[in-house]
């Protein structure tokens, strides 16, 4: 059962972050990187949760924010972080996959620059 009812979701684009804001303090985090060849995918590379906040839904909560925020925007979602990935495949009704050429898109631009995380 998720207790994140005071913690709110920032998309931090500039960043390449979505934050998990508590209390003005940054609970948890997924770093991530805008596809540069369209169709503009959300790339997801890590998904973090600081010491002392794990076990309160909040890493699933911000996949499930990161594909709400994607499918917004009309782009798919490229689980590239295990937990993102892993989240997506228990819940194929929230995260639908993406095409393989944009994966594979995503997995290239990563390897060309190992700094967008």
């Amino acid at each position: 059962m998720s207790q994140t009812g005071a913690i709110e979701f920032k998309d931090d684009r500039k960043a390449g972050r979505l934050l998990a804001v508590e209390d003005g303090e940054v609970v948890g985090l997924i770093a991530y990187f805008v596809l540069d060849a369209a169709p503009h995918a959300l790339v997801a590379v890590h998904t973090i949760v600081e010491p002392g906040h794990e076990g309160r839904g909040i890493a699933g909560d911000l996949v499930k924010g990161f594909y709400t925020i994607a499918a917004a925007e009309g782009v798919p979602v490229v689980p590239l972080c295990p937990y993102a990935a892993s989240w997506a495949a228990r819940h194929p009704d929230q995260a639908p996959e993406a095409p393989a050429e944009v994966v594979a898109a995503a997995k290239a631009q990563l390897d060309a620059s190992p700094d967008l995380w």
